[in-house]
């Protein structure tokens, strides 16, 4: 507890974009064949700095098996809320699930990211008995609390029951219960974000577990079986007030991103692939006269490719798929980041007008046929997958593994951790930087970073930029 806010709280995006750049990247490792305990890496980003681009300090967990994917903090910008806010917490600590474990480790950034530590762990019984939900995944700091979107269900499969949301104290770190009081048709679950002033969620849809622990079920994706459906809820009622469906062939409607500034109402989502010609899409959803509504604004083609360059999950399809796996908006509204995991780019549209989607830059690296290395020579194996974009907009952080089987699907010859920033020109345009490349230690691949202070994909704001 402080005796004022923390001053990495901003009320608007205006103010996060102006504020001091990071010292710090936190990026989760995980150890795909589980020989070795998930750890969180501790990155110096501050050009200049001896050290630049290394991993300067590590949390290795004591437990095996975890398998790290999404974290987030305990507090952010949400608690300058005036109606439900706790301005006088911390951005202290950071929240890490293990998507398989269920087990929740609490870090302690304090008092130098050099230092983190474990402070807390929360075993897997308790979010069980607690919530009846499995596989916690995304992790949101709100208002009044830690929310957490889960991939599972009740039972050893995660399919008794439906998955869904629960809050932990943001304090304590307890878990308190499920979120949802009326879910309405809602059956899968994955990405989660809102409009606070708003007062109103977002949701979208993955797998259930059965269909993503071990590896992408092929019938199941040409049977059109995956998540296609975006869900809007009313936030502080906590019921499913709307359910958009943008038609089965949409399989996998992933992150989704509302606008910065609360006084605006849109966003946008990405789509994985359509099974009917294998093309990504970003569809932009929107509210107005009271309802919501959802447009495929942008669409990206596969790449033909010989049979024997493909693994064999592609090799009857003759193409490699986009397969965008993420998707960030900058702090201002106007560039939307895009990973295509599949084909190696990393795009970059103007959103000014986020029906039209321009595509303004794009940079090649990795990829399932064109491995294109890095500008500094080194190979990079996987392609962009979670994307983070600094408060000023200036750098794109990404890394390159999306889960473990499916890793290995897709890239059987393996994805090593590595972890690239681009620069981000003035009227957009990306350039890789060329003395940006972190290695990691051997054994481990790389998912979600964070900023130190916050970044593009932690805070929701309360009040419209001036």
């Amino acid at each position: 507890m402080t005796i004022r806010p923390d001053p990495t709280f901003y009320a608007s995006p205006k103010l996060a974009m102006e504020a001091p750049p990071e010292n710090f990247a936190y990026t989760l490792l995980l150890s795909p064949d589980f020989s070795k305990p998930d750890a969180l890496a501790v990155i110096d980003v501050r050009r200049g700095s001896p050290t630049f681009s290394q991993v300067v300090h590590t949390v290795t967990m004591p437990n095996k098996g975890d398998e790290f994917h999404h974290f987030g903090w305990n507090a952010c910008s949400s608690a300058l809320s005036p109606l439900s806010g706790h301005a006088f917490i911390e951005r202290r600590y950071l929240i890490i699930p293990g998507i398989r474990s269920s087990r929740i480790y609490i870090i302690d950034t304090k008092p130098d990211p050099t230092q983190a530590r474990i402070h807390k762990i929360i075993e897997p019984e308790e979010v069980f008995k607690k919530t009846g939900y499995s596989r916690p995944h995304t992790i949101h700091c709100g208002p009044e609390g830690i929310y957490v979107s889960t991939l599972g269900g009740a039972g050893k499969d995660g399919t008794d029951g439906p998955p869904g949301v629960f809050i932990m104290d943001c304090e304590s770190f307890e878990v308190l219960g499920r979120w949802e009081i009326d879910r309405g048709t809602q059956t899968k679950h994955y990405d989660f974000w809102w409009n606070l002033p708003r007062d109103y969620m977002v949701t979208s849809e993955w797998a259930l577990p059965p269909q993503f622990e071990n590896g992408i079920v092929p019938e199941d994706l040409l049977s059109n079986k995956y998540g296609h459906r975006l869900h809007f809820w009313d936030l502080s009622a906590r019921r499913n007030v709307q359910t958009i469906d943008l038609g089965a062939n949409h399989q996998m409607a992933l992150e989704v991103r509302p606008a910065h500034d609360p006084i605006k109402e849109y966003g946008f989502v990405g789509v994985v692939v359509d099974t009917t010609n294998l093309e990504a899409s970003i569809w932009t959803w929107w509210r107005e006269g009271g309802k919501f509504h959802a447009e495929k604004t942008a669409t990206i083609p596969p790449e033909p490719a010989p049979k024997e360059k493909l693994p064999p999950l592609l090799q009857g399809f003759g193409a490699v798929p986009p397969l965008v796996t993420d998707i960030d908006l900058s702090m201002d509204d106007r560039f939307l980041y895009v990973s295509c995991w599949g084909t190696g780019e990393m795009r970059q549209y103007d959103v000014t007008d986020p029906w039209k989607p321009k595509l303004a830059g794009s940079v090649h690296i990795g990829g399932i046929v064109r491995r294109t290395p890095h500008p500094n020579g080194k190979p990079y194996a996987g392609g962009p997958q979670m994307v983070e974009i600094s408060r000023d907009g200036r750098r794109v952080y990404w890394t390159n593994s999306l889960y473990s089987t499916w890793d290995d699907q897709f890239y059987p010859q393996g994805v090593p951790g590595a972890e690239v920033m681009a620069n981000v020109g003035a009227n957009g345009g990306l350039e890789l930087a060329n003395d940006y490349w972190v290695s990691f230690p051997e054994g481990y691949r790389a998912h979600q970073i964070r900023l130190e202070g916050g970044d593009c994909s932690t805070d929701s704001f309360c009040y419209p930029s001036a």
